[in-house]
């Protein structure tokens, strides 16, 4: 890992704090909500830095188009900050299969999973980003040792004891350990310098929600294509499916421009075999997000962490993004409560173990979803037999099979 250093200056020489803790936690999403809940069940004092935002004009009737796929590490997290049973359960739907499905004309590759086989009672759980946040939310405002300040920072400092950010309505926070939830464009990775390697993969998620006119029984599917990019249809509670379709920018682009009338017509032949005709929900929302891969060259710097997307963005074929968020926090917590006495939050050798307990799970997940990617985006026929070829051996290899839902279901292999 690079040596990375913030701009440092003598304690002495700075304002006094106007809040200190032991933890600030720079971020508006679930996950770093989740981390503050998290580290003041702990019993350390959070404050969460959280920048205000909008709230959602005219949606919150409809069911949201940004979902996740939330494993078991995360509903487990999520159990234990006591908002897992706060959830909308009317609005969570149990994925209780997975078919994926290759792009062979005659014999597409085809592999499945299922919880019965795995023996869960669900592989993930379908939850959209409205009922997540607002159950978080509501769990913060009754938090102890949780102190959430609307305002947004502008530098940060650190130096052997402590690290400070500058507010830019003048006040200061002192923490030991300030950690970096702030997303891809994440700004206090920014501040400490650490770089990064970065490739858009040329394509677009574009999300949307339809009733089928069949039921799905639980099922996510999921269809590999060359020319078209990736679809996957996740289920909604209900005759219900979210939508993510990772589409090339060009096909995009053209879909974009169309009601979700048109979108529901080009899904028909992938949907109708298994799910009937798709009509959309309404009101009618599609909504895109750029697809890239982020890997910065680390996750710590001095009395830094970075947990969620500011410490990994990738392809979300795999819906894992926000499961290896929750497992960040997972594992930031695990080492922060199994450091020694003398050792504050932001002790160099407790970043240390964090970075090196994550490193394996984070370049595990890189790998497959990226290489995925790129094996599925090339249009050419030796290579399209040989990918659907693959997925039929691994469908027919139980081992190999018990390996990959492990790893999804967060179990490790």
């Amino acid at each position: 890992m690079n040596a990375h250093t913030t701009s440092s200056s003598v304690a002495a020489g700075r304002p006094a704090p106007t809040h200190s803790c032991d933890i600030c936690i720079v971020g508006t999403g679930a996950i770093g909500k989740t981390a503050a809940l998290a580290l003041a069940q702990a019993g350390l004092r959070v404050n969460l830095l959280a920048a205000p935002s909008a709230p959602p004009q005219g949606e919150q009737a409809s069911w949201d188009v940004r979902v996740y796929a939330i494993n078991q590490v995360g509903q487990s997290l999520l159990a234990s900050v006591k908002v897992w049973d706060a959830l909308d359960a009317e609005r969570i739907a149990p994925v209780t299969g997975m078919d994926v499905v290759g792009d062979a004309e005659s014999n597409p590759g085809q592999l499945s999973f299922d919880a019965y086989a795995s023996r869960v009672d669900a592989l993930a759980w379908i939850i959209e980003d409205r009922n997540l946040n607002q159950a978080l939310d509501a769990a913060l405002k009754f938090a102890p040792n949780v102190r959430v300040i609307q305002a947004r920072a502008k530098s940060l400092q650190a130096d052997p004891q402590s690290a400070w950010l500058q507010l830019e309505n003048g006040d200061t926070l002192q923490a030991d350990l300030i950690v970096g939830a702030d997303g891809a464009q994440s700004w206090v990775r920014g501040k400490c310098d650490i770089g990064l390697d970065y490739r858009s993969y040329g394509q677009r998620a574009i999300v949307s929600n339809f009733a089928c006119e069949k039921p799905h029984n639980g099922i996510a599917r999921q269809w590999f294509t060359a020319a078209e990019g990736i679809v996957a249809l996740l289920p909604l509670p209900g005759q219900k499916v979210s939508l993510v379709w990772s589409a090339p920018d060009a096909l995009a682009d053209t879909l974009m421009r169309q009601p979700a009338a048109h979108l529901a017509q080009e899904l028909a032949r992938y949907a109708e075999p298994s799910l009937g005709q798709l009509t959309p929900l309404l009101p009618e929302l599609v909504r895109e997000f750029p697809l890239r891969l982020i890997k910065p060259h680390a996750i710590i710097a001095p009395r830094v962490a970075l947990i969620g997307d500011a410490a990994h963005v990738v392809h979300p074929l795999a819906g894992h993004g926000m499961n290896l968020g929750f497992a960040d926090v997972a594992g930031l917590l695990k080492q922060i409560a199994e450091r020694e006495p003398y050792r504050d939050c932001g002790d160099p050798k407790m970043l240390r173990r964090y970075a090196r307990s994550r490193k394996e799970d984070i370049l595990l997940m890189q790998l497959t979803t990226d290489g995925l990617a790129r094996l599925f985006e090339v249009d050419v026929e030796p290579l399209r037999a040989i990918r659907n070829i693959g997925l039929n051996l691994v469908n027919h290899l139980p081992v190999l099979k018990r390996r990959l839902m492990a790893h999804a279901l967060g179990k490790g292999a």
